[in-house]
């Protein structure tokens, strides 16, 4: 059979489908360059925001993926702060939450509830050190409660401390002498005794603080001051005050309340 030979138009096209076979193996292959983290240097530029600005204009989820940093090696901790404040509602209720919920938390460690729950006790530690016992000089209901309540920040639970004051209102000493509720735990007199007579003290203050931030004196509130005035009184030693520590600078009096001035003679 007779070699077909191509017609003028089967030619023109074959020659440009081969410059076009040429143009697309020539052409530049498309970049696999890897499309740039955002995250990189992100908590470089979180540092640097906070020594340039402290803390002050930090949103609490921000204080709380600063922190985080120092416990979760790599990762994003914005996400972790983030449901943190969700499952607490709050900055402060996440500082104050127990390490067995804090657990609970998605990317929540045993390593990051702790360095948490360290907060409020390192801040409590720094405010009573910059005081020095022997240089207070409490002759007021009100110095009493500001001193104290530096103290009980980041409990939960009702402390009880005895301040012990010579005769100028020194403060002698100031010694946690029960924890709990007072309706469940009993206050040992022969301890509050000991500690008086050990510091050489001429009076004393009871102070306890309600981590709910009611002021009112419970019935067991009333029944330790009653037996500890009388227990100092016969030691020929005095009750000066009775003060409950509230949320933040609230506290109650009781020798300031018409109520219960009584059991002081």
């Amino acid at each position: 059979m007779p070699r077909r030979i191509p017609d003028m138009y089967e030619k023109k096209n074959r020659v440009k489908y081969d410059f076009e076979s040429v143009a697309l193996k020539d052409a530049p292959k498309p970049s696999k360059k890897k499309k740039e983290n955002p995250h990189i240097g992100h908590r470089s530029r979180v540092r640097e925001r906070f020594l340039k600005e402290g803390l002050e204009n930090f949103a609490d989820h921000n204080v709380l993926e600063m922190l985080l940093f120092y416990a979760i090696p790599r990762g994003d901790t914005n996400n972790v702060a983030h449901a943190l404040i969700d499952r607490f509602g709050s900055l402060s209720a996440v500082f104050d939450a127990r390490i067995e919920d804090l657990c609970q938390v998605d990317g929540i460690g045993e390593s990051s509830a702790i360095l948490i729950k360290m907060m409020p006790q390192l801040f409590r530690k720094y405010e009573t050190d910059k005081l020095k016992e022997r240089d207070m000089v409490l002759n007021s209901a009100e110095l009493v409660a500001k001193y104290a309540s530096k103290h009980f920040k980041g409990y939960t639970e009702e402390r009880l401390y005895l301040m012990c004051l010579d005769s100028m209102c020194n403060l002698l000493c100031f010694k946690e002498i029960s924890n709990g509720n007072m309706n469940r735990t009993p206050v040992d007199l022969g301890l509050i005794a000991k500690i008086a007579f050990e510091n050489k003290a001429t009076s004393l203050i009871l102070v306890h603080n309600h981590p709910s931030g009611i002021m009112a004196p419970s019935k067991a509130d009333v029944d330790v001051t009653t037996k500890v005035e009388q227990m100092i009184h016969d030691l020929g030693m005095r009750l000066s005050d009775h003060i409950i520590i509230g949320n933040g600078d609230d506290y109650f009096s009781f020798r300031k309340s018409e109520k219960y001035k009584y059991i002081f003679g």
